[in-house]
C-alpha cells in the first residue's frame, strides 16, 4: 500500500527512464541486425527484461548487466528455436512484436503470457502473417495468446492488415518485413489505424538501423525492401508517457516541473501531452534542456481526441478532475484492451474519489470543479502500472489517497515512487 502525502505546490527538475516503446523496438532491431549494437539509456524494467530474456532464448546475445548501456550481438535474422514456450507476462508490446519475429526461426515456437494477456486480441496480426505464408494459430481458438507458430521464415509479397485496435500489429509486421525470403514485403492497412505516432516511431527506428520503408502520407500502404538491419550505437530518449505524470503534477498543484531528458522534437506521440496541458491553462517552456511545465491557478476543461495518445489518457483524466468544467476524453475504445479495461477502471476510480464522470464505449466525460468536494480513497490498480501512477497524482491535492498494488509500476517505471518523492522536495 502506498499512501500519498498532499503538497502545497511542486517545484522540481528530474529525469525519467528511457522510452519503453523505443527500447523494445530498438532491442528487436538490434537483435535481428548484422553486427553488434549498444543501446544507451534503455528502459530497464519488467517489460523490457522479459523481451530481452525472450530474445536470449532465440539465441541472441543480450547483455543487460550495465543498466545504462545494453549490448546486443545481432543474429543477422537467423534465430534458434527456443527450448520451451516464451513467457511474456502481460507485456502486450513484446507479445505482438515478437510474434512476427518468431516466424524467422525454423521450428515450433510457442508464445504465452499471463491470464490478462490471454484476453488481449491478436487475430489481425495472425491473419496478416498468414498472408506471408506463416503457419500460426491461437491455442484456444479465440484469436488471443497463447500462440503456436510453425516457423520457417516469411515469404513476403502482399498482405493486408485489418487495423483493429492496436498499431502494434503493424509495427510487428514492419520490424520483421526486411527478412522476407521470396520477395519484398508489402503491407496494406484496411480500416482506421490508431496510435499513428507509434508507427512513425517504428519507421524511424528501422531507418536508424539501416532500413528505409516506402509509405504514403496516410500510412495505409508500405513497401519494405529485402535486406536487414545493421548494428549501431543507439541512444534511447526519455519516456514521454512517464514524463506525463510529472507534468500533470505541475498542472494540478500550480507548480513547476522540468523533465530534463525529453527532447524536442520527440519521436513519441505522448510528448504532445504538454500541448493538452497548455490548452488547459499551463505554460510550457521548451527552451534549454528538456521541457518545463508551469501550472495554472485554475485549469480549464477541454475536449481531447486521444486516439494517438492512449497511454496518457488516464493521466489527463485525473488532471481533468481538478479543472473547472466538463472535459471530454474521446476515441479511447482501444484502451479497453490494455493491461486492464482502462476506460472502465479510470471511471470507477475517479468516482471513488468523488468525481462526477460519465462513461461511453469510446469516451469519458469528467465534470471538474477545480478539485472541490473530492475526498480520499483506497485506489485499485487492476495490476495496471498506468492506473497506479495516474491516480497517485490525485493524492498530491487530496488527503487520504492510498494506492493498492503499487508494485505494478515495475512494469515500466521501477523507481517511480522514489522519483515521485522529488515532487515533495525529498
Amino acid at each position: 500500500m502506498q499512501t500519498i502525502t498532499p503538497v502545497s505546490t511542486v517545484d522540481a527538475g528530474l529525469t525519467v527512464p528511457g522510452s519503453k516503446s523505443l527500447s523494445q523496438r530498438a532491442l528487436l532491431a538490434a537483435a535481428l541486425a548484422k553486427g553488434d549494437s549498444l543501446l544507451h539509456d534503455p528502459l530497464d524494467s519488467e517489460d523490457t527484461r522479459l523481451l530481452a530474456e525472450a530474445l536470449q532464448s532465440f539465441g541472441v546475445a543480450v547483455d543487460c548487466s550495465d543498466a545504462r548501456c545494453w549490448r546486443v550481438r545481432g543474429c543477422g535474422g537467423r534465430l534458434q528455436v527456443p527450448a520451451g514456450p516464451i513467457y511474456l507476462g502481460n507485456n502486450g508490446t513484446a507479445t505482438r512484436l515478437l510474434t512476427s519475429v518468431a516466424a524467422l526461426a525454423e521450428g515450433r515456437v510457442q508464445i504465452t503470457g499471463d491470464a490478462r494477456m490471454a484476453e488481449r486480441p491478436i487475430a489481425p496480426l495472425m491473419e496478416a502473417l498468414q498472408g506471408w505464408g506463416v503457419s500460426i494459430s491461437s491455442d484456444q481458438g479465440n484469436g488471443c495468446p497463447p500462440l503456436t507458430i510453425e516457423a520457417k521464415g516469411i515469404q513476403g509479397g502482399a498482405t493486408e492488415l485489418a487495423a483493429g485496435q492496436s498499431s502494434q500489429y503493424l509495427s510487428s509486421l514492419l520490424l520483421v518485413a526486411p527478412y522476407a525470403t521470396a520477395q519484398a514485403a508489402e503491407i496494406t492497412v484496411a480500416g482506421r489505424l490508431y496510435s499513428k505516432p507509434y508507427v512513425e516511431m517504428t519507421l524511424a527506428v528501422m531507418r536508424d538501423f539501416g532500413v528505409e520503408v516506402k509509405t504514403d502520407a496516410a500510412l495505409s500502404r508500405f513497401v519494405i525492401p529485402q535486406g536487414g538491419y545493421r548494428g549501431r550505437s543507439y541512444a534511447v530518449e526519455g519516456d514521454a508517457s512517464s514524463a506525463s505524470y510529472f507534468f500533470a503534477a505541475a498542472a494540478i498543484c500550480n507548480g513547476r516541473v522540468r523533465v530534463e531528458n525529453l527532447p524536442q522534437p520527440s519521436l513519441q506521440g505522448d510528448a504532445k501531452f504538454v500541448e493538452l496541458l497548455e490548452r488547459m491553462g499551463c505554460r510550457i517552456d521548451r527552451r534549454g534542456k528538456g521541457i518545463c511545465v508551469e501550472g495554472s491557478p485554475e485549469l480549464r476543461a477541454i475536449e481531447a481526441d486521444m486516439a494517438d495518445m492512449p497511454d496518457v489518457a488516464p493521466t489527463l483524466a485525473v488532471v481533468a478532475a481538478f479543472a473547472r468544467g466538463r472535459s471530454s476524453i474521446c476515441n479511447i475504445a482501444h484502451l479497453r484492451v490494455k493491461e486492464c479495461d482502462r476506460v472502465s477502471a479510470v471511471v470507477q476510480e475517479l468516482r471513488r474519489l468523488g468525481v462526477e464522470v460519465q462513461e461511453e464505449e469510446d469516451a469519458m466525460h469528467i465534470q471538474g470543479q477545480s478539485g472541490a468536494g473530492l475526498h480520499g480513497a483506497r485506489i485499485q490498480t487492476y495490476h495496471d502500472h498506468r492506473m497506479a501512477m495516474s491516480f497517485a497524482l490525485a493524492g498530491l491535492r487530496i488527503s487520504g489517497v492510498e494506492i493498492e498494488g503499487e508494485e505494478c509500476v515495475a512494469k515500466s517505471f521501477p523507481d517511480f515512487w522514489q522519483r515521485f518523492q522529488l515532487l515533495a522536495g525529498k
